[in-house]
């Protein structure tokens, strides 16, 4: 289906500006918790609040600009890494274990975090050699490029350190490259920043002796991908396959309706339908810091802690998506041309 509906910049910043709002995109509108076939803005929300509740000014419009408008709960969204796993949610012993070649869609992660998924074996453009993609906050530990989180030689884990993967016997590779993660706000790097700092801090210091004074610089841009690369010890410790999926045949580009499937670590094989597109959203860190996510997909394929790094795939076993984040409703993701052109590499 064409879409018809146009969202400016300056709308989704508006609206992405009210109380409770998390994201806004393009999707079909829900009617008693029913979707419709019929396309609207999508406003994201964590929680629902009754409009007796909200000040004119804060509440989201019934029409913008001639098109409809239609208000979706969500709850709260959050990178799905292996951190808040719970025994209640144990995954299937399979999905944990060593594997050797290690096929998509089993536990796998940098030694400084958890356990995340691994989505895919894919291929560098430029030397052919076959690499792993999952996460950057699976295979790089959430890094920006220039926090020392992690570098490229890192080694991961496979399984991840949450499921018992160790550094003596467990390495499946290193960390080849990751596109950085630019936080909403980050500390400044330039001298002139520094100095005012500096200078902030000797003022204050006359009157506040226990306080001080930490500039941060706000970043306007937001991320168009959660990705990076591992590269295997040895080739023939990776498969081509993932489980339960099989061989990835190709990209192709996501639509709003489309039936897709995840093959994910915690959850296994899970089938959903893409909810809505070009999505700006906040998601929020386990540091509790928000980072900024642009043209995004949403899908009603629900994730849950240690899926990330998953795979999104349509009918024909096409990658269309990777899955980074979600919450108790839907699952959030990178589009997969997005990620095959940020990373240079190909798929299947």
């Amino acid at each position: 289906m064409e879409k018809k509906i146009r969202l400016s910049r300056r709308c989704r910043k508006d609206l992405m500006q009210k109380p409770n709002v998390v994201g806004v995109g393009i999707g079909f509108r829900q009617k008693k918790g029913a979707i419709t076939g019929e396309e609207s803005i999508v406003v994201l929300v964590s929680k629902k609040v009754a409009p007796n509740e909200l000040k004119a000014k804060e509440l989201v419009p019934r029409f913008l600009k001639g098109q409809q408008v239609d208000v979706i709960e969500i709850g709260e969204v959050r990178f799905m890494d292996g951190a808040e796993e719970a025994q209640a949610n144990a995954p299937p012993p399979e999905r944990v274990k060593k594997w050797r070649p290690a096929p998509g869609g089993i536990s796998i992660g940098h030694y400084a975090i958890t356990a995340g998924t691994l989505g895919v074996a894919v291929r560098d453009r430029a030397s052919g050699a076959r690499l792993i993609l999952s996460n950057n906050h699976v295979l790089a530990n959430t890094t920006s490029g220039n926090d020392h989180r992690a570098a490229p030689g890192d080694i991961i884990l496979q399984p991840g350190a949450y499921d018992g993967g160790d550094a003596n016997t467990d390495v499946l590779g290193r960390l080849m490259r990751f596109v950085p993660l630019r936080r909403t706000a980050s500390q400044p790097q330039c001298a002139t920043a520094a100095a005012l700092e500096k200078v902030a801090n000797r003022l204050i210091s006359w009157l506040h002796p226990h306080y001080r004074v930490q500039l941060q610089r706000l970043n306007q841009g937001g991320n168009l991908v959660d990705a990076a690369l591992a590269m295997p010890e040895r080739e023939e410790d990776l498969a081509d396959e993932i489980l339960a999926l099989g061989r990835i045949s190709g990209t192709a580009r996501a639509y709003l309706g489309q039936p897709i499937s995840f093959s994910g670590r915690t959850s296994g094989l899970v089938k959903g339908k893409i909810l809505a597109m070009e999505v700006s959203l906040y998601i929020t860190m386990h540091s509790g810091e928000e980072v900024l996510f642009e043209d995004q997909l949403i899908t009603s394929a629900v994730s849950r802690p240690g899926d990330s790094g998953s795979l999104l795939v349509d009918e024909n076993n096409r990658a269309v998506g990777l899955l980074f984040a979600g919450s108790d409703r839907v699952s959030i993701c990178n589009r997969i041309d997005h990620v095959c052109r940020l990373l240079d590499i190909e798929i299947g």
